[in-house]
């Protein structure tokens, strides 16, 4: 199924990287082993952390590193999507006031190894 998502994704044309327009959002649903997840243009899931306040991300340095901001090179915010901008000064999409990532420990599209790491401050950023 999670194929099947993203091929359709790609198939409507939408653009799931940071280029995204009001139509089409930085990412899209799909199925993991735990339950529905937002991916980004790879298939990678993405996680929200919960020392991150509304529109303000604090994972810089080595928690950058590990987790990849969702960055947002271009497009324009909208509804639920917006975009913030990081302490080094780069942007980085957020859903409902908080910023997206991935893990470096997720090797392939679907994994979901951040679930809960941290002592249950990582989570998969739900649809």
């Amino acid at each position: 199924m999670f194929k099947h998502t993203v091929f359709l994704a790609a198939l409507l044309g939408l653009s799931l990287s940071g280029c995204a327009t009001p139509s089409a959002p930085p990412a899209v649903t799909a199925d993991t082993a735990k339950g529905k997840a937002l991916v980004d243009a790879k298939g990678m899931t993405l996680y929200s952390f919960d020392k991150d306040t509304a529109g303000k991300s604090v994972c810089n340095g080595k928690c950058a590193e590990n987790w990849p901001p969702l960055a947002a090179t271009s497009g324009e915010a909208s509804g639920d999507w917006t975009v913030v901008t990081r302490d080094d000064g780069s942007k980085q999409w957020a859903l409902r006031g908080k910023p997206l990532y991935t893990f470096i420990k997720d090797t392939k599209p679907g994994d979901t190894v951040g679930e809960g790491v941290a002592n249950n401050t990582w989570h998969i950023a739900r649809p």
